[in-house]
C-alpha cells in the first residue's frame, strides 16, 4: 500500500474534509485514480484513502480552486505554503494534483511506524505468527515480550533503549514476510 505523509499541521483539515487534495512538487508520484493510500500527518496513519485525480500542471497554472481542494483559500497561500516545504519554487516548477477521498478514519490514530507492514498493524502479525509459525527462539522472544508490553517502545525500553525497537521490527517484518509467504496474512487496501 502507498503511503501519503503530510505535516502535522494539516492533520484536522484532512480529518474534517477541508483537505481533499495535495500537490507535490518535482517527480510525478507513483499514484493513479483507484489507488488505495495510507494518509499520514503528524507521525500518525490517520486512516486510507482513495485516490480520485493526479493532474500533472507547472506552478504557474495551479488554480484556486487546486488550492481550495488542498484546503487553502486562495492561489496565493498554496504557493506560500509550497514555499515552505520546498526548497526552490517558480512557475515553472513541476506540479502534481493529487486528489484523495477519505474512506476510513482510524477510530485512533496509530503511529506511522506501527502501520509499516502493507497495513497490517504490528499486533495482528505478532498474534498470528506466535499462533501459525514457527518462530526461531530469539525471535519468538521478541515478540512474545512486544506482546506482553504492547508497544515497541515499552518492549524495547526492556531490552535496554528505544535504539533497540529495529530488533523488534526486524523479527515482525521477518515474521510477516513468513505469514505471508504461506498466505496467512497479505496486504490490505
Amino acid at each position: 500500500m502507498r503511503h501519503l505523509e503530510f505535516d502535522g499541521r494539516y492533520a484536522e483539515a484532512i480529518l474534517r474534509g477541508k483537505k481533499r487534495a495535495t500537490v507535490r512538487l518535482g517527480r510525478r508520484p507513483n499514484l493513479n485514480p483507484g489507488d488505495t493510500v495510507l494518509i499520514h500527518a503528524g507521525g500518525y496513519a490517520l486512516g486510507r484513502a482513495v485516490v480520485e485525480k493526479v493532474e500533472d500542471k507547472r506552478v504557474g497554472e495551479l488554480t484556486d480552486e487546486d488550492a481550495i481542494l488542498d484546503g487553502f483559500p486562495s492561489r496565493e497561500e498554496l504557493i506560500n505554503a509550497l514555499k515552505s516545504h520546498y526548497r526552490y519554487v517558480n512557475d515553472d516548477s513541476p506540479a502534481h494534483v493529487i486528489v484523495f477521498r477519505l474512506v476510513e478514519r482510524f477510530d485512533k490514530p496509530v503511529m506511522s511506524s506501527d502501520y509499516a507492514y502493507e497495513g497490517n498493524l504490528p499486533l495482528e502479525i505478532a498474534e498470528k505468527a506466535l499462533r501459525y509459525l514457527d518462530l526461531p527462539g530469539e525471535d519468538r522472544k521478541l515478540i512474545e515480550l512486544f506482546l506482553k508490553t504492547g508497544s515497541l517502545r515499552k518492549a524495547a525500553r526492556r531490552l535496554g533503549g528505544l535504539d533497540r525497537r529495529y530488533l523488534i521490527r526486524d523479527a515482525l517484518r521477518r515474521a510477516y514476510e513468513e505469514l505471508k509467504r504461506r498466505g496467512i496474512m497479505g496486504p490490505k487496501l
